[in-house]
């Protein structure tokens, strides 16, 4: 391998999350399904009315860290 390879498709893969992850995860506080919100990195519950960030690729599933929706 060369260092010559552009970085931009690295930037692109800490962007996204993988379908089959999402497919498996769910909201910790209402067990029900997420929504990954692509412009925000964020998974979303709507049963909760939280939205967890995503961070290099990362679910950070804790409530404490999660960012509270509007009504």
């Amino acid at each position: 391998m060369t260092d010559d390879a552009p970085a931009e498709p690295m930037l692109a893969l800490t962007a996204e999350i993988d379908p089959r992850l999402l497919e498996i995860l769910v909201c910790p506080v209402t067990h029900g399904p997420l929504v990954y919100d692509r412009e925000r990195a964020e998974l979303v519950s709507r049963g909760a009315k939280l939205a967890y960030p995503v961070r290099d690729g990362v679910p950070i599933m804790l409530p404490e860290e999660a960012r509270e929706l509007e009504a």
